[in-house]
């Protein structure tokens, strides 16, 4: 007696099409989750960039800061608008609209150019932390005082019975502002007297 072979079903093939669709579904999320974590990875590397470059923009600041005459410091800048002899509030966003910045950084600021690292723009302004423009001694600044008195040395400083002389300084805020690629921007902000 022959027997005939039985029925195939196909459930194998059937189970195997299944894993297969689950296979290539898993290796699609696995090559998006590789994409989006390079994408974050490249963001967060142009982000520091900027950064740096808001550093280079900060020295270029300071130089500038230190090769001015104390009297040229008493008023603004009018040719090359890096520099403000009074403080100004505008460095915020608007309570009214946060998406736009209500410091005009075109108009406002000094254009330093693309830096070292390859950032194509980078901008910034000296504000003097004073209430108006002028001579420092008639106006409010912010300022910082060191030595010690003539009358008393207990809690001055003196060298050998006779009072160290008193000095102020002003503190000049620098901002700078970085444009960078993929429309990255960066802001630095430091004090400097």
């Amino acid at each position: 007696m022959i027997r005939s072979p039985a029925r195939e079903r196909g459930a194998v093939l059937f189970i195997a099409l299944i894993v297969l669709v689950a296979m290539s579904l898993a290796g699609v999320a696995l090559i998006r989750g590789v994409d989006t974590a390079n994408l974050i990875a490249g963001n967060l590397a142009f982000k520091q960039n900027a950064t740096h470059g808001g550093d280079w923009g900060v020295e270029l600041a300071r130089t500038w800061l230190q090769t001015q005459t104390a009297t040229a410091l008493y008023s603004d800048d009018a040719v090359d608008k890096r520099y403000f002899a009074a403080m100004q509030s505008g460095l915020d966003f608007t309570a009214t609209d946060p998406s736009r910045p209500d410091f005009d950084w075109t108009n406002n600021s000094y254009n330093a150019g693309a830096d070292p690292a390859g950032n194509p723009e980078v901008r910034y302004v000296i504000h003097r932390m004073c209430d108006l423009a002028g001579n420092p001694g008639s106006v409010n600044c912010v300022r910082t005082t060191t030595g010690g008195t003539a009358d008393s040395t207990k809690g001055g400083a003196t060298y050998g019975g006779a009072a160290l002389p008193s000095t102020s300084q002003i503190y000049y805020r620098i901002t700078a502002r970085v444009t960078g690629p993929r429309n990255t921007v960066s802001y630095v902000q430091v004090m400097v007297n």
